[in-house]
């Protein structure tokens, strides 16, 4: 059990990939809660949100999930039992310090998933930046206040070249 990669899984490269994309910002492999020795895979700190990839074998998916290893069959069984009695326990005490637990199988597909966060983190994200106390900006807009299209974004750089002296 110890080679089994605990984290930078193929599964959790895809959804941070887009999650990146989105421009979505997150800590790996954090500890959401202090006292709380169990760690998410990702972890959006102000909006209090935590995701975990699931792996189909160590987490009993229902689809997947479901052989029993030849191999010491009693052990295996209890195993995964206790990792979905934890994953559970682990559910319950985020929900009760104020933080949403969203669990995805490492089968799924990651477009999909990082949709769903990205929503989840939007509705809960604070309307002011923490750091500087001023209200975020709208959604679709750079700091300039434009809409970032193509067009726009390219003109406000071009802008900020040429008065750089750069070409």
């Amino acid at each position: 059990m110890q080679r089994q990669p605990t984290r930078d899984t193929a599964p959790e490269l895809a959804l941070r990939r887009l999650l990146h994309a989105r421009g979505l910002r997150y800590r790996v492999d954090a500890a959401p809660l202090p006292g709380l020795r169990r760690r998410a895979d990702i972890v959006f700190g102000p909006a209090k949100v935590v995701v975990f990839i699931d792996g189909c074998f160590w987490h009993g998916c229902p689809e997947h999930g479901q052989r029993t290893p030849h191999a010491n069959p009693g052990y295996w069984t209890g195993k995964v039992a206790r990792n979905r009695a934890r994953d559970a326990d682990t559910d319950a005490r985020l929900d009760a310090a104020g933080w949403v637990s969203l669990r995805y199988w490492e089968h799924g597909d990651p477009s999909a998933a990082a949709a769903g966060i990205e929503v989840e983190v939007a509705g809960r994200r604070p309307s002011v930046n923490i750091v500087t106390g001023q209200p975020r900006q709208p959604e679709g807009t750079d700091a300039l206040g434009a809409h970032e299209t193509g067009h726009t974004r390219a003109t406000h750089r071009h802008t900020r070249q040429a008065s750089c002296g750069r070409r």
